[in-house]
């Protein structure tokens, strides 16, 4: 089958730049793994909510509903999604596994276990929570407890009372360890590098928005202006077990490194309701011993050590852009990545911007 472009992925990225292709009037089609759009925010914890305010968290052309909050809890999140493909008629291949993708001559060739797709560009929109990360600990086979990665975590209730290790303090952990700590259970978060933490809200502005007024500064006074700002709004969290990294906010994200949006972890932490311990040396039949040589027994451990995209399984080495969106590398290759960069100032907000630059280079305008 022929097409101008191929889509990888129907998440928030590959509908947005679906809903941008359509609108400069530009064929293309929709391949997905799953069996529905945005099978990643389906499966997300139930309690989880955007970080970023909705006016900067909806995609091109469809502002979320004006009754919907301020910060849009993951259901309603989903619920749009479904309607964003409705409104713009996009209809994916669901079911559609892609294997490779080789160039041809002057064509892409996708080949999936569902048939080869020749395409004239290819946009890879799979998202960085691809393929969960769990690290290995040695004696973790011996851990009698319940082991998961935060992917297959839902809800609190199965834990209420029970002591749990979350591993991983980004915001997935942070938040994780806070739904356990609402509904009984008793959290411990294993933190084995520095963090920064930064409020949803600084002084009643959203967080989002500070980082979007503050881009325009130069690194260096934002690294050194941060720090003591967050200390007013937060406290000086090294007494909990809380350190920052020598890396600053700016320097960290620009790694990678997103801080983590605090939506009341750290009042939970500073109340004694969620325990903060040093890296694992190593898991125990009953539990677990520290670096520090604590130990402690637990009934679970949840790894929220993160994600890949692995888009690497299927986009061999040559064919890789340098980065997300549009530059010269992904115009030369004909292939674009999109949805892979996540600054402080929002994930879906940088998508929509992508989105609309990769559908405006395809159709050459």
């Amino acid at each position: 089958m022929e097409t101008n472009v191929v889509i990888v992925g129907a998440g928030p990225a590959g509908l947005a730049v679906a809903a941008c292709l359509k609108q400069a009037g530009v064929d293309f089609l929709i391949l997905e793994k799953a069996g529905e759009v945005a099978p990643s925010w389906r499966r997300h914890y139930r309690r989880l909510h955007l970080h970023t305010v909705k006016s900067f968290s909806s995609l091109p052309f469809v502002p979320f509903p004006k009754n919907h909050p301020r910060y849009v809890p993951r259901e309603k999140v989903v619920a749009y999604l479904d309607a964003y493909a409705e409104r713009f008629r996009l209809e994916p291949r669901f079911g559609v596994t892609v294997k490779s993708v080789r160039r041809d001559g002057g064509k892409l060739l996708v080949e999936t276990d569902a048939g080869t797709f020749n395409a004239r560009k290819v946009v890879v929109a799979t998202g960085n929570n691809a393929e969960p990360i769990a690290p290995s600990f040695p004696g973790i086979e011996d851990f009698k407890g319940k082991v998961l990665h935060s992917a297959a975590y839902t809800e609190a209730a199965p834990y209420a009372g029970k002591d749990v290790l979350i591993i991983g303090m980004g915001n997935t952990g942070a938040e994780i360890a806070l739904d356990l700590a609402e509904s009984g259970a008793v959290p411990t978060i294993s933190v084995r590098k520095g963090v920064h933490i930064v409020p949803r809200q600084l002084f009643g502005v959203p967080i989002q928005m500070v980082g979007i007024a503050s881009r325009t500064m130069p690194r260096s006074v934002n690294d050194w202006m941060f720090p003591k700002i967050l200390d007013l709004a937060l406290g000086r969290l090294e007494r909990y077990g809380i350190v920052r990294p020598k890396q600053g906010i700016l320097q960290g994200i620009e790694a990678g490194r997103i801080p983590v949006i605090d939506v009341g972890t750290v009042a939970a932490i500073k109340a004694g309701r969620i325990g903060i311990a040093p890296d694992i040396a190593s898991f125990t039949g009953a539990g677990v011993k520290f670096v520090d040589g604590a130990e402690k027994k637990f009934d679970a451990a949840i790894f929220a050590t993160g994600y890949r995209p692995a888009y690497d399984a299927f986009l061999p080495a040559e064919l890789r852009p340098d980065k997300s969106g549009v530059n010269a590398r992904a115009r030369e290759l004909g292939v674009y990545l999109v949805g892979f960069y996540n600054p402080v100032t929002g994930l879906l907000r940088e998508i929509g911007i992508e989105a609309q630059a990769v559908a405006r280079d395809i159709a050459g305008r």
